[in-house]
């Protein structure tokens, strides 16, 4: 990847999910000395240093910064949506991470966010939100990326159509629409961050290589290139909503229930709502305002996927 910049120290955050790893990689390539903060002892990738640090933990994380960073990355995000791992991690743990670099002198933080926080109603949304307004609010060089759909969490369905199955749809199947972008150019994105005219001090929407795409172009793309004819299954969006609602209400009675009402609101949402930047002034997601990066696409990642050059990481919010 070619930068224009001079190396500097960057320190990453939630290195060691799928797309923590792409953006140690990508910073490794650009020539950055990076360091990835990790709760045990793993490699994340060559070239990489690691610093074992607990983020819940403000000690543990204010020693880390004593040695000095030019640049922080936070790819810090809850794995389940479910509201007391959001608020620790997606909140508290980057507020922690915050601190730590306004204490120590760290001069810019990338906060890796999502853009559904654009229309927020679930737990998980509105700590990201706070996590933003922290950071916003910090006093420090901040710049926030909000991208679209991730490719793992579109492509659930891939073997269940390889079986012979039909590609399940909400409604005909366009209710919804995003650009999603692969962990690799996320990666790079993050990277380029750092300095991207107009990204210091700014809130960053992106999305993925080529236009807007529906589930239900997702599913005639799949079928194609596995040589079937196209077998949709659709389920009502009622469905979703009755099952959300029955989970809302039960858990009020029975505390258990609480995290399965919110994983059928996360359902909901992501079956009724599209992964593009919201245009206020119109009422509606906007395909042309979302930007597009990278050189990826999901019909390519498909393809890899089905010839086995490429598995399926199914991220905990998808929906089948």
């Amino acid at each position: 990847m070619h930068v224009s910049f001079q190396p500097k120290k960057v320190l990453l955050c939630g290195a060691t999910g799928t797309i923590g790893r792409a953006t140690a990689r990508a910073a490794v390539e650009a020539g950055l000395d990076v360091t990835c903060l990790v709760r045990r002892p793993v490699e994340v990738f060559e070239g990489a240093a690691t610093v074992q640090a607990d983020v819940t933990d403000a000690a543990s994380v204010d020693a880390v910064f004593a040695s000095g960073f030019d640049v922080v990355i936070s790819c810090l995000a809850s794995r389940t949506g479910a509201p007391e791992d959001a608020w620790a991690i997606d909140d508290r743990a980057n507020r922690t991470v915050f601190d730590a670099a306004k204490a120590h002198g760290a001069p810019h933080v990338i906060l890796l966010s999502a853009i559904c926080v654009q229309k927020p109603r679930l737990a998980f949304q509105h700590a990201k939100l706070s996590a933003e307004t922290a950071l916003i609010e910090s006093g420090l060089t901040y710049t926030v990326v909000r991208p679209t759909a991730f490719f793992k969490s579109l492509s659930g369905q891939i073997a269940r159509v390889q079986a012979g199955r039909s590609f399940l749809v909400f409604g005909d199947g366009h209710l919804t629409a995003c650009k999603p972008i692969s962990d690799r150019d996320l990666g790079q994105f993050l990277v380029k961050c750092i300095d991207l005219p107009g990204a210091k001090n700014a809130v960053v929407p992106i999305g993925g290589r080529g236009p807007a795409i529906t589930p239900r172009d997702q599913a005639d793309h799949l079928f194609g290139l596995l040589g079937k004819d196209s077998k949709i299954g659709t389920m009502p969006v009622i469905v979703m909503k009755t099952i959300a609602g029955g989970l809302g209400f039960l858990s009020r009675i029975v505390p258990s229930f609480t995290a399965k009402a919110e994983f059928a609101r996360i359902g909901l949402y992501y079956a009724t709502e599209s992964m593009l930047v919201w245009n206020e002034a119109e009422g509606r997601y906007d395909a042309d305002a979302t930007p597009s990066f990278g050189e990826d696409t999901l019909f390519d990642y498909y393809a890899d996927v089905i010839a086995g050059r490429a598995t399926v990481e199914k991220g905990d919010h998808s929906v089948f």
